[in-house]
């Protein structure tokens, strides 16, 4: 303790309990979530200027983290959630290293622009009290420069323009005399002027206005809207991703390969592959009364989680609020058994935009909740609604 010293970022509450308590079983085991309490409290630190912790002496320090809260993130703006949840005294409620990645990505892109007039600090007056700084260096001898040659008159050039002028005259005169003319050349006409290239063979349907209906662009043969790459000035998508400006008025990374499917009666815009499903509602329904309640949503009206509520085997868990900006955020995990007997996993995610809610949801196999975590985090992070 004496050599570590009174630092918060050192003395996570699963570190403390050993020296607090003298027995260190009865503390947490010691991972990397006690890295991430180091994480929340250098954060506090360099927003807030002072620890969340007095730091006089290492006894009451570990004593205090043990026992008491960390002081409220005030004065940390957006991150106060993220910096909070680090400092949670019971490791287990702290977000892992994913989630969090996920959550300062979305900080990071729903941030303002800086609005760029800066005023500088102006120079400190100079203190006469003070002595100047000299600074002293050996005599610098430059390169010396041999004596210039003198000049050979300009003959050369003018012999090479008057070279080039000669052999450009030659070859115009040359192709006047022996080139054959296109009308007189008697040739037949390439393939790129033939006329079986821009009219149709005897015999055989000719392609005019009724004999196809063009293509509606921006349609699949299907009928469905089909989905277009973001402009390249968006932000890039991930690696394997493309972001799709969707035709419903919304932008989101999906995987490549991803299939989408026409909007349908409950609003749903669907992205699939084999078993794996990326639903987007772009705000179908309006927020109702005065403030949005995106956790409320979820938990109890959200369509998309009528399988789970009506399942007859269901759990549901890590479930989250958050508030990005003025945008209060919902993610959560849902398992439940489908009407065919499978197990489904899937993440869910819901904001209030607009006066209305949005909803991003990707649902899986149970056993590849990896792949729908991965497709869950780039899509979230990556959704612009009003594209």
């Amino acid at each position: 303790m004496a050599v570590v010293g009174p630092l918060t970022e050192r003395w996570a509450p699963e570190q403390a309990a050993g020296p607090v308590h003298g027995n260190w079983q009865l503390a947490a085991p010691v991972g990397p979530a006690a890295d991430l309490w180091a994480l929340g409290a250098l954060l506090y630190r360099a927003v807030q200027g002072h620890a969340p912790y007095p730091e006089d002496s290492v006894a009451e320090l570990v004593e205090m983290v043990c026992a008491e809260p960390p002081a409220f993130a005030e004065d940390c703006g957006p991150l106060r959630p993220v910096v909070e949840s680090l400092l949670r005294q019971d490791p287990a409620e702290r977000p892992d290293f994913e989630e969090l990645r996920g959550w300062l990505r979305s900080l990071i892109r729903s941030a303002p622009e800086p609005d760029g007039d800066f005023a500088g600090l102006p120079m400190p007056d100079p203190d006469p009290a003070r002595l100047p700084v000299v600074r002293r260096r050996g005599d610098l001898h430059g390169r010396h420069r041999n004596p210039a040659a003198p000049r050979r008159p300009r003959s050369l050039g003018r012999l090479l323009l008057v070279g080039v002028l000669v052999l450009l005259t030659g070859g115009v005169a040359y192709a006047m005399l022996f080139l054959p003319r296109a009308a007189d050349s008697g040739q037949q006409p390439t393939a790129a002027q033939s006329p079986a290239a821009s009219a149709p063979a005897p015999g055989s349907p000719q392609q005019g206005p009724a004999s196809k209906p063009a293509q509606t662009p921006g349609r699949t043969p299907g009928g469905a809207p089909e989905s277009k790459p973001a402009p390249q000035g968006d932000a890039p998508a991930p690696e394997g991703y493309t972001v799709q400006q969707d035709p419903a008025h919304f932008a989101i990374a999906v995987p490549n390969g991803w299939e989408r499917q026409s909007i349908n009666e409950a609003g749903q815009v669907r992205y699939t592959q084999g078993q794996f499903t990326l639903i987007v509602v772009p705000g179908r329904d309006r927020v109702e009364g005065g403030d949005p309640d995106p956790l409320g949503y979820q938990k109890d009206k959200e369509p998309e989680l009528a399988p789970y509520r009506n399942s007859t085997w269901a759990s549901g868990g890590d479930v989250k609020s958050t508030k990005v900006g003025q945008q209060l955020r919902v993610t959560g995990r849902y398992t439940w058994i489908d009407a065919a007997g499978r197990s489904l996993f899937a993440r869910n995610f819901v904001v209030a935009l607009g006066g209305a809610y949005h909803v991003v949801m990707v649902t899986g196999p149970e056993d590849n909740q990896d792949k729908v975590t991965d497709v869950f985090e780039k899509a979230t992070a990556s959704y612009k609604a009003g594209g």
